[in-house]
């Protein structure tokens, strides 16, 4: 017997959703429809492969909302003859598969093949990153520039030269942003500066 797959779908088009859920019916792919990311927020499920029709601003805010609630779900997007840059666009915010719409059961299964592939490696590295760029945020542009210093190995006083600011004011600097990311020491806040992408 094959194992019962879930996709959980996004899409405020009434009929592509009717649609979706009707050419998977009677298979082992069980389809929850979403008109919005609002309506699942408030059910946020535990397992399944988010399918999500891209609109150009869906997938990023799908990813934001994983990571607040602390749990990932490998986002496959899809849209009709979607373009290059739109492609790449969601695979960088985190998609891990993009399909052309109008799609079959194969295709689906494919994307599931895919998905299923990437869940925990991927996931956890989404989830950590997504976690630390969040950190970073609440960073001032001075302090964001005095964690890049710091990354970079400088001294307060190489870093307020750099900055044209005293070594005392790095300081303060210094002590705020670690107080901000949650960080107890420097070399923690390099780390979270590298999964957030920032620094490399």
């Amino acid at each position: 017997m094959q194992q019962r797959q879930t996709i959980i779908l996004i899409d405020s088009d009434f009929r592509r959703r009717a649609a979706i859920s009707h050419c998977l019916a009677g298979t082992a792919i069980h389809v929850e429809p979403f008109e919005d990311l609002s309506e699942l927020a408030h059910r946020w499920p535990r397992e399944g492969m988010l399918l999500v029709h891209d609109d150009g601003e869906v997938i990023a805010r799908a990813i934001e909302l994983m990571t607040d609630a602390g749990r990932w779900l490998p986002l496959v997007a899809f849209s009709t003859s979607p373009g290059t840059n739109q492609v790449v666009q969601a695979v960088l915010s985190g998609a891990v598969d993009y399909l052309d719409w109008p799609f079959d059961e194969a295709v689906i299964r494919q994307a599931l093949a895919v998905a299923e592939e990437s869940k925990d490696a991927m996931g956890n590295v989404r989830v950590r990153e997504a976690m630390a760029r969040s950190r970073v945020r609440r960073l001032t542009k001075r302090e964001r520039e005095v964690l890049a210093g710091v990354a970079d190995g400088l001294s307060n006083r190489l870093i307020g030269e750099r900055l044209a600011i005293s070594p005392r004011t790095v300081e303060i600097h210094r002590a705020n942003m670690l107080n901000k990311m949650g960080a107890n020491h420097t070399s923690e806040a390099i780390r979270i500066a590298i999964e957030a992408s920032l620094v490399s």
